[in-house]
């Protein structure tokens, strides 16, 4: 039998190239050996995200792309977080046996409260426990981070491990698969590819789009002029020829280093590479957006398969809890 894989990523719109390259190209793979389950977190949003505007939009437009990258929804259960409400009961009970002291140690809460110290919410602070609660509802084994999202792993698995002491065995404690999730640098060659940043490029775009985009990335900063000889190793637009064009990555570097290209060369050559290696996601993404309320209808279905795992899983734990549950008070006593 299969384990399950569980993932769940926040709504953020239409992808760009670090997403493609550091997660959804992994997605994609992973359902050649695992039961798939993709979530879109919208709630897990919610504690960093106070204009919601644009959500909306933004879960159809991510997951167009998930599909058209690869990902078959007849072979992954793709969802909405908030779709199946049982993982907001799952997360209430999970919070009962977390101790607060746990919580306040996570890095990334640190983090944030610098990033918004005016919306410290209860959900910041009780991040992981949904996050843990996702996993958990669905029986995920096996959870895709990267060496960098060890803790957070390991937190969850500390929950989990908590409720199974204190009840008794109904989760299994998930594992991490480490995955080597590329880092992709932005345009600017500083910060990791965001949107938040404005230094990516929308694996959606166009043609026309893509090569304006890479006109402007920074290059090779010891290279001044034109027939200075250049360093591919410290140039983060070489660092993109490895994905796109790997066939010619030892020519491109070779010329570079000779001086026989340019800067401009380069980033021309990576621009018809992203795009040759690009053209039948866009065309699969096209002709997908074309047939009215296909994406919906990928949720709708996602979320009862979803729902049928959530809904046995919250009568075990209510079980094995003792709780008295509304069958209950059918039986004569």
């Amino acid at each position: 039998m299969r384990k399950r894989v569980f993932s769940g990523a926040r709504p953020t719109g239409r992808q760009h190239i670090g997403n493609y390259l550091g997660a959804v190209q992994n997605y994609v793979a992973l359902q050649d050996e695992y039961d798939c389950v993709y979530c879109v977190v919208d709630i897990h949003a919610l504690t960093t995200l106070e204009d919601t505007e644009s959500i909306r939009e933004d879960i159809y437009e991510m997951v167009l792309d998930w599909l058209a990258a690869g990902i078959d929804p007849q072979k992954s259960i793709v969802f909405v977080q908030s779709h199946v409400p049982q993982v907001m009961e799952l997360h209430t009970l999970f919070s009962m046996v977390t101790p607060l002291s746990w919580l306040l140690r996570v890095p990334t809460f640190k983090e944030k409260v610098k990033m918004q110290p005016d919306n410290v919410n209860y959900g910041l602070v009780g991040y992981p426990v949904l996050m843990t609660a996702d996993i958990a509802l669905y029986k995920g084994e096996v959870v895709p981070v990267g060496e960098d999202q060890l803790p957070h792993l390991e937190l969850a698995r500390e929950i989990v491990r908590r409720f199974n002491g204190l009840f008794g065995s109904v989760f299994p404690e998930p594992q991490a698969k480490l995955t080597n999730f590329p880092l992709v640098l932005g345009l600017d060659g500083v910060q990791k590819m965001s949107k938040s940043y404005d230094n990516h490029i929308e694996v959606s775009a166009s043609h026309q789009a893509v090569a304006k985009r890479v006109m402007t990335a920074v290059t090779d900063p010891a290279r001044k002029y034109r027939a200075d000889p250049g360093h591919p190793e410290i140039c983060n637009v070489f660092r993109l020829h490895n994905f796109f064009t790997q066939a010619r990555v030892e020519e491109i570097a070779a010329a570079c280093r000779s001086a026989e290209i340019g800067c401009v060369d380069c980033k021309r050559i990576l621009a018809e590479g992203i795009n040759s290696s690009l053209k039948p996601f866009r065309e699969k993404r096209a002709s997908l957006a074309s047939r009215p309320g296909y994406v919906n209808q990928v949720l709708a279905d996602g979320a009862s398969r979803a729902e049928a795992i959530a809904e046995e899983t919250i009568k075990e734990v209510k079980e094995t809890m003792k709780l008295l549950q509304r069958a209950d008070l059918e039986r004569p006593r």
